[in-house]
């Protein structure tokens, strides 16, 4: 199914609306995180799109996300309500209800990207370290010298989300255990990266922790060139089976991408400090010509992959997602 058929809204009123969450865009049980949150954007879209047209804001610039509890495949009611409306930026809080449960909650602030103006000047910043440069005309057949394409992610059977992408990684590696470099494209060939999936390429990248855990990069070009896939999944057998939800998702778009979208993203993750089954992430996501995109930081959990399949209690309704 293509992103834009999963991530479809419906309008029910002027402040309801609804999606109903695919199979095939999980982790585990679990709809995936960056998926709702491309949900959440789409929400807000149409609602700028409609309800707030006369404000001509149709982007998001920052979104903040809490996920109270787990998620779940089916039926999804998203309540809006318009806290702030401006002329140059407006601020919805926007509501995820299931089973009559609110599962996830966030405050988006839109604006029209292709309108502002005002104080400008370079800052001298880029990513350090730096990452390899990329030809993007040979990412696709798989030629480029200095990246080469990841065919499937560890977990993938649990993972299923990670079967909707294709990711592209240095052949030489990770500057550091604790870093990943990576060019990212749907699988479908006809699906594009445009503002509104945002959400989901922030929150669609390897598993830090496995490589910890594991003690090397299991994601690498190298350990996939070398190990057939019943060989890596005996490798790692027992040693990473953890689910790695997200508690708090914060999104700075910075450039509007065009209205069809982009083909590929660049994107760089990296982790400060990871203490006691709590951890953050740090996303840069960069377009084909270099420019800054967005920026992202998370705040996650590791905890057991089994609370992720674990059956949700009937009385979960003022329960945590864990």
């Amino acid at each position: 199914m293509k992103f834009a058929e999963a991530t479809a809204i419906q309008q029910i009123d002027s402040h309801t609306y609804s999606a109903h969450f695919q199979d095939g865009w999980t982790i585990g049980s679990v709809p995936h995180g960056g998926y709702v949150t491309a949900c959440f954007q789409q929400v807000v879209r149409k609602h700028f799109d409609t309800t707030l047209r006369k404000q001509n804001q149709p982007h998001t610039i920052t979104l903040h996300l809490d996920f109270l509890r787990r998620t779940q495949l089916g039926h999804a009611t998203f309540n809006v309500k318009d806290v702030k409306l401006g002329r140059q930026t407006s601020v919805v809080h926007v509501t995820l209800v299931q089973d009559d449960r609110e599962e996830v909650v966030g405050y988006i602030t839109c604006s029209n990207l292709e309108n502002e103006t005002g104080a400008s000047f370079p800052t001298g910043w880029e990513i350090h370290p730096k990452p390899p440069p990329a030809d993007i005309s040979k990412l696709a057949s798989d030629t480029d010298e200095l990246w080469a394409k990841r065919h499937e992610m560890p977990f993938a059977d649990f993972r299923a989300a990670t079967k909707q992408i294709q990711a592209w990684f240095p052949r030489q590696g990770q500057f550091d255990l604790s870093i990943v470099d990576m060019w990212l494209a749907f699988r479908d060939p006809e699906d594009r990266f445009t503002n509104e999936s945002l959400g989901f390429v922030a929150d669609m990248f390897p598993q830090i922790i496995e490589n910890h855990t594991l003690g090397f990069d299991c994601y690498s070009i190298d350990f996939e060139q070398k190990h057939s896939q019943d060989e890596q999944k005996a490798l790692m057998k027992g040693k990473a089976a953890m689910w790695y939800p997200t508690l708090l998702l914060n999104l700075d778009v910075k450039k509007a991408l065009p209205a069809k979208g982009v083909r590929l993203l660049f994107v760089r993750l990296q982790a400060k400090m990871i203490r006691n089954g709590r951890y953050d992430l740090e996303i840069i996501v960069k377009d084909a010509e270099g420019d800054l995109v967005a920026l992202s930081h998370h705040v996650v959990l590791a905890v057991s992959a089994e609370r992720n399949l674990a059956k949700r209690r009937k009385a979960e309704g003022g329960a945590s997602k864990l």
